[in-house]
């Protein structure tokens, strides 16, 4: 009997992907990459991701040399891998800590979910717009165009990796065997995310305030609003029911239902993220504080000073 009532939406989704729908549907994808689309793809970005990851290491060690490289050329796409790599880093403690049912799994997990930033990084490095989801056009362009404040930066990267990347790095792994362990573990990494993710909000509040601009704290109002129309927690319940659904499902029912669910939703959240309720003259003054200091420096070591102690708490 095909499992029909788990894949049915419940009311909190449901809103959230008509609300998402809407707002997703006015996202114009050739705006945002016609200024890349001409342009050379970086060989110092391309060549050390250009094969799959092979390890939890081998993720940490290269998604840090592309911080490093991104960061020290001004490219804005390097704060969401701020981010991604201490995810990475905690996680990996959290593994070595034996603090996850299935370690094994937890790794093949880590390695998964990079693969797929990964996949989408070099996709848009090679110009193939076309094998993006638009959650990463948005994300990536916003970046390349400036359009966007370190704030907004951090978290179209965090909403895209989680809002749609999560669901499949579900899938790749697989949730059986043991589904309720697996769901065990995967709640553990949420947690892990949970945290990162509060710690984001603090460091960009503590970059700005200490130049005395007020006005960021309207990019987080709340904070799990701008990561997801469901939630930060309710999106990595979605990205878990959207993997049951493709697991239990029929695949000529579950491929395109979910990938229609994961797509909305990720394109609507984008396009919240991309388009905050914030006062004009704030705007203004957060953008001319970034053009007058380091900010992707700045909220690096602000959130590496934060997370410092973090490792021994994963």
């Amino acid at each position: 009997m095909i499992p029909i009532r788990a894949a049915l939406p419940t009311t909190t989704e449901a809103r959230a992907l008509l609300a998402a729908y809407r707002r997703g549907t006015g996202v114009n994808a050739d705006r945002l990459v016609a200024e890349v689309a001409d342009t050379e793809p970086d060989a110092g970005l391309v060549d050390p991701l250009a094969d799959p990851f092979s390890s939890v290491d081998d993720v940490a060690e290269r998604l840090a040399r592309a911080e490093s490289r991104l960061r020290d050329r001004g490219d804005r796409r390097s704060v969401f891998l701020t981010v991604y790599v201490r995810m990475t880093e905690a996680v990996a403690a959290a593994i070595e800590a034996g603090e996850f049912v299935d370690d094994e799994w937890v790794a093949s997990y880590l390695v998964a979910f990079a693969e797929h930033y990964r996949r989408a990084f070099l996709a848009f490095e090679r110009r193939e717009f076309d094998a993006l989801p638009r959650a990463w056009i948005v994300a990536f362009g916003a970046a390349a165009r400036g359009d966007t404040l370190v704030a907004q930066d951090a978290l179209l990267g965090i909403n895209a990796h989680i809002s749609y990347d999560l669901t499949y790095t579900l899938r790749d792994v697989g949730i059986d065997p043991d589904r309720g362990h697996k769901r065990a573990d995967h709640d553990r990494i949420n947690d892990v995310l949970a945290r990162l993710v509060s710690v984001v909000q603090e460091a960009l509040v503590e970059v700005y305030d200490a130049a005395g601009v007020a006005g960021v704290d309207a990019l987080f109002d709340p904070l799990d609003d701008r990561i997801a129309l469901l939630g930060l927690k309710g999106s990595r319940e979605f990205a878990w029911r959207n993997a049951v659904s493709l697991a239990d499902l029929p695949p000529w029912i579950a491929t395109g239902y979910v990938g229609w669910r994961a797509r909305t939703v990720s394109t609507g959240v984008a396009t919240l993220i991309a388009t905050p309720r914030i006062d004009p003259e704030d705007r203004r003054r957060l953008e001319a504080f970034e053009a007058n200091v380091p900010a992707l420096t700045e909220f690096r070591d602000e959130f590496r000073r934060r997370t410092a102690s973090m490792a021994g708490d994963a």
